[in-house]
């Protein structure tokens, strides 16, 4: 309560709109320890409760106050998996818990102590890959190699599994990768997190999708256990008329492109999406929205603008609907709305508007909603008259349908955004690791009705 707290900020904004570089910056040693500090070692840790991995943040920040780093580390990694990840994007549900956030709004910082602890062990050679792994001589499957695929392969594979690990794409990731810009993750993160998982023994696999129930058959014959974590890959389309017009585009056709131009590849100049020159409108107001508004800038954008349907959230650090310590749904300012946006709520869209096949603009419609009186969803009424916003570019940020699975084999697992809907990576993490609790179950369970 005598520290306050201090956040490591961002690159100013006309440097790193320029670039795709990560646009947060860092504490000095000495102001790092400082925040840990603040930690106060609460009776209740409320961020306990908060954090889907269960992170142990007032053990961890007590040894990076006294500076003991592998210590540190060594209590951070027992429960999350992948530090240099969370420490990057996760939204800190663990912080809006946090005590110091009740009395003054000015929580410990967890993320960032988070991250500067994991950078350290990389850093100071605290992380290798482990060569105690005793292998148990079965094998599984991992269908998806996002953050909850990699936390199960990471997981079973310490538990000596012979883990091999199917993705689709070119590379692991998933929407770490393809989704989420450089400028809020390095790739190269990812790529060092991969280097030490195959030095440990697991297998990967790339261009090889697992959709057909034909060839998920042929993987329950040849591995003891499957884990499914494909994620959800079908966006939440918008069916208004003019769909079809060049120039609307789902968020992530956008934003996976960028970061594969990114990574080397290259399109055609009928292939390439950009909003060089261009007045864009993002039709969502959630993060993949708020990457699009950033990834829009550092591409060259006329303007940005942001319609979302729903109406305009608390402002401040109270949210009246959800107290303390649960998590506000207050509004969310990111670093890419400070870098330039009109932000607007309550818009409905009607319709793309083009000529000669190409986008010019979007009519859309104010609107209000009230309360239904049979219960259940608001009831959505238009408020004043329709107007058009200019746009050459459209960009549908609306997220993400859950997929359906059929019943699978008594060996097939499903996990992450795959079994629980589009939500956020601590999460699938979370949930990748509680499904290898399950696997292993199955497989003790199953290995003692063989041997009876």
């Amino acid at each position: 309560m005598e520290i306050h707290r201090q956040e490591a900020g961002y690159r100013p904004i006309q440097d790193r709109i320029h670039d795709f570089s990560e646009v947060e910056q860092t504490l000095s040693t000495r102001e790092r320890k400082l925040q840990a500090s603040r930690c106060m070692d609460c009776g209740v840790p409320f961020c306990h409760w908060a954090c889907p991995l269960g992170n142990k943040a007032p053990e961890w920040n007590d040894a990076l106050y006294k500076g003991d780093w592998e210590l540190a580390y060594r209590l951070l990694s027992s429960t999350n998996p992948f530090p240099e990840f969370t420490g990057r994007i996760c939204p800190a549900l663990c912080e809006k818990a946090c005590v110091l956030n009740r009395f003054n709004h000015e929580p410990t910082t967890n993320r960032e102590d988070e991250c500067s602890i994991v950078e350290a062990a990389f850093r100071e050679g605290y992380i290798l890959p482990r060569t105690d792994i005793v292998r148990n001589g079965k094998k599984i499957a991992v269908i998806g190699a996002g953050p909850a695929g990699l936390a199960a392969a990471n997981d079973l594979n310490h538990m000596g599994y012979s883990v091999t690990v199917f993705e689709k794409n070119e590379a692991v990731g998933g929407l770490l990768r393809y989704g989420i810009p450089n400028f809020k993750l390095n790739k190269a993160i990812i790529d060092r997190r991969l280097r030490l998982m195959e030095a440990e023994g697991i297998e990967f696999k790339y261009g090889e999708a697992v959709e057909s129930a034909a060839v998920l058959q042929q993987l329950t014959q040849q591995f003891d256990a499957i884990v499914i974590a494909t994620g959800t890959p079908t966006a939440r389309d918008l069916k208004a008329p003019g769909r079809e017009l060049k120039g609307v585009h789902f968020a992530l056709e956008l934003l996976s492109q960028q970061n594969r131009i990114l990574a080397g590849m290259e399109f055609s100049k009928d292939e390439r999406i950009t909003a060089k020159g261009k007045d864009v409108l993002v039709i969502g107001g959630g993060d993949t929205g708020s990457d699009c508004i950033g990834t829009a800038h550092r591409q060259g954008c006329k303007s940005v603008t942001q319609i979302e349907i729903m109406p305009k959230p608390v402002e401040g650090p109270e949210d009246p609907q959800n107290p303390w310590p649960e998590w506000p749904r207050t509004l969310k300012t990111t670093s890419s709305h400070e870098e330039g946006c009109t932000r607007r709520w309550n818009i409905n869209t009607l319709e793309f508007l083009g000529e000669n096949g190409k986008l010019t603009g979007v009519r859309v419609q104010e609107i209000d909603w009230k309360p239904n009186p049979e219960g259940g969803r608001p009831i959505m009424v238009e408020k004043g008259q329709p107007e058009i916003i200019k746009a050459e570019l459209v960009l549908l940020a609306m997220g993400f349908l859950k997929p359906e699975h059929p019943q699978y084999a008594e060996n097939v697992f499903v996990c992450g955004d795959a079994a629980n809907g589009a939500s956020l990576v601590v999460r699938a993490m979370a949930s990748g690791r509680q499904t290898v609790q399950k696997v292993d179950a199955y497989l003790h369970t199953s290995f003692k009705k063989a041997s009876t």
